[in-house]
């Protein structure tokens, strides 16, 4: 319903932007990492996820579209509900959180408060099982059909395109991004921040 609030900073607190659209003032639950890069006053986008229960209605913005995308991901998972993704987003970059989950590392995932070791391990195996399928999450939440792609990091490049796989990207948007990167004589970190900047140009 929402793809995005476009707007001023009104108010933050922990886990909560408020974003000032037109005089309308926008409660948008977010992370600790969303939170770190604005402040009040600040002219803003929001990419954002409207969660619709019986007995409420919470809008979750995001500073970057990837965040959103790895928030969908999140809570696709059995067991992983808004708060939990929050939580978990909050204690890492969104890349990093990508590699852990590509890379198995239960460890950086139960940093969250409130993560146990056998919801980390589900997550890990449920995203990776996606991905695998060549399955991507929608806007609401559902899996849907999408490229093929294989987690089997075996050098820069791979685990590179793994990454920003579980970010949502296409392997098309992926091998565009990835052109013209110097693969080898940068840390796999700063490809993917350098190919995350290419996303968006």
């Amino acid at each position: 319903m929402y793809y995005y609030v476009s707007g001023t900073v009104a108010h933050v607190e922990p886990y909560l932007a408020v974003i000032d659209c037109g005089g309308v003032g926008y409660a948008c639950r977010t992370t600790a990492y969303t939170l770190s890069q604005i402040k009040k006053g600040d002219k803003v986008k929001l990419f954002t996820y409207l969660s619709v229960r019986e007995d409420a209605m919470d809008l979750y913005g995001f500073a970057g579209r990837e965040e959103l995308k790895l928030f969908q991901q999140l809570i696709s998972v059995s067991g992983v509900g808004p708060k939990a993704a929050l939580a978990i987003l909050s204690s890492s970059a969104p890349t990093d959180l990508a590699m852990s989950i590509i890379t198995g590392d239960e460890k950086s995932l139960t940093r969250a408060p409130g993560v146990g070791k056998r919801i980390a391990q589900r997550i890990i195996l449920e995203l990776k099982d996606k991905l695998a399928k060549g399955q991507t999450v929608s806007g609401s939440g559902e899996s849907v059909a999408g490229p093929a792609v294989t987690i089997i990091p075996q050098n820069k490049l791979s685990e590179a395109s793994a990454a920003l796989a579980v970010l949502g990207y296409s392997q098309a948007e992926i091998n565009v991004a990835l052109k013209g990167i110097d693969i080898e004589g940068q840390s796999l970190e700063q490809v993917i921040r350098l190919a995350l900047k290419n996303m968006v140009k």
